[in-house]
């Protein structure tokens, strides 16, 4: 959605919630960071080790004229070299890219945090806007059964009626104030849940809930968009950093070649020394160890595309299903406006008028008042699962990704 219903000034909008809980947010900063993390250590990773500073002393006599003395005999010296491992380029590239890989990753993982985010804190200030709507129902009810009472007491006094349609009336009322007792905790548990997002303002009054007749994609990109869907984003990022470990192990078959220069110096009457050495690991099993450790990193390939692809195949049932329950629930509210509440409203207003003009039971008023209350609880428990099952369809992906509104087909 790009636009929600105007609201009164000072009043908490759904898009101004969405905003709040974004800013409040510290898990989109955790995986900022954890992005930065990996790109420092990307830039680690693409350089040479340091190279390693050697000092000591060689042949030094310990015993005989000559013990411990540093320069009279041909075979003592003094030596500083240098080391250097010389990495391979590519085996460079291969364990910086992996780490560019695990970035890539924690920014799908903000994407995810911030698309569930969007939608638990839609869901909590919908939760709480409804209930709200349950309670003005309720009240509402509570006001025109408490008329009731002042019938049934007037009937009772003027020999019309009895003590018991007295008890009866104030009995329903009384259900009634029960029920709106249970909404009030209702809302001060929403207002909890919502507050976990926006903080303070939670308390705010809310403004009109948006439309639920249009979400932000069409059902035509259902494949499409869930191609991008952020969990699947993540798991396919997840994929790419798999194949870059497999690039890594490949690159570790190959040798690195260590090159040591080293300066001796002996006594004044001998020649110093210089020494040059190169050291190249020998791989003596590579089947068993570098070998199995590639086919260990594709075998981790394997099981993160297996994982993807099964994880695609759900969400697109589950995505479907949610798209068909939405479309059901509001055919079943139109059916509620057209037909259920209008007919509950006008059979309640049938009792009443019959109990008044003494051809009617105050019975018949109770049981038609209490239908009406439970037919448009129900309407506004429906609606509310609706708007539910909105919010989810519509922050399948964070807002703000591309997006053209679409009524469903009909």
């Amino acid at each position: 959605m790009t636009a929600f219903t105007a609201h009164a000034a000072g009043s908490l909008t759904l898009d101004e919630a969405l905003r709040l809980a974004q800013e409040r947010s510290r898990q989109l900063s955790a995986q900022d960071a954890a992005a930065n993390a990996s790109r420092q250590m990307a830039v680690a990773a693409g350089q040479r080790p340091d190279p390693t500073l050697k000092v000591g002393v060689n042949n030094l006599p310990v015993d005989g004229p000559d013990r411990l003395s540093l320069t009279r005999d041909f075979m003592t010296m003094r030596s500083i070299g240098v080391m250097q491992e010389i990495t391979r380029g590519s085996k460079l590239k291969a364990r910086s890219e992996r780490f560019e890989r695990e970035a890539e990753v924690a920014v799908a993982g903000r994407a995810l945090a911030l698309a569930n985010l969007q939608r638990d804190a839609a869901i909590a200030w919908l939760d709480r806007s409804y209930q709200e709507r349950m309670r003005e129902v309720l009240v509402g009810q509570r006001d025109e059964a408490k008329l009731q009472i002042d019938a049934a007491d007037a009937a009772y006094r003027g020999g019309r009626g009895s003590q018991g349609d007295v008890f009866a009336a104030r009995s329903a009322v009384a259900l009634i104030e029960d029920r709106i007792a249970q909404t009030e905790r209702q809302i001060a548990s929403a207002k909890t849940q919502l507050a976990r997002w926006v903080g303070t303002p939670a308390n705010d009054a809310l403004a009109e809930p948006p439309a639920l007749a249009t979400i932000g994609w069409r059902l035509d990109d259902l494949e499409s968009r869930l191609a991008h869907h952020p969990e699947i984003a993540v798991m396919l990022k997840r994929e790419e950093l798999a194949q870059a470990e497999v690039e890594v192990a490949r690159s570790s078959k190959k040798s690195d070649v260590s090159v040591e220069v080293m300066y001796s110096q002996r006594g004044s009457a001998y020649s110093n020394m210089v020494s040059v050495n190169v050291a190249i690991p020998l791989q003596w099993d590579p089947k068993n160890r570098q070998d199995r450790e590639v086919a260990a990193k594709l075998a981790m390939l394997d099981q993160m595309r297996a994982e993807r692809e099964e994880a695609t195949r759900a969400h697109l049932a589950e995505v479907m299903a949610m798209w068909q329950e939405w479309q059901s629930n509001r055919d079943r509210l139109a059916r509620y406006d057209a037909s259920l509440i209008p007919l509950a409203t006008e059979r309640t207003r049938a009792s009443v008028a019959a109990y008044r003009g003494a051809s009617g039971t105050l019975t018949a008023v109770l049981e038609a008042r209490r239908n009406e209350i439970d037919t448009r609880v129900e309407r506004l428990r429906l609606d509310m699962d609706t708007a539910r099952l909105w919010a989810q369809l519509n922050y399948l992906l964070p807002a703000g990704h591309e997006a053209t509104p679409s009524s469903s087909p009909r």
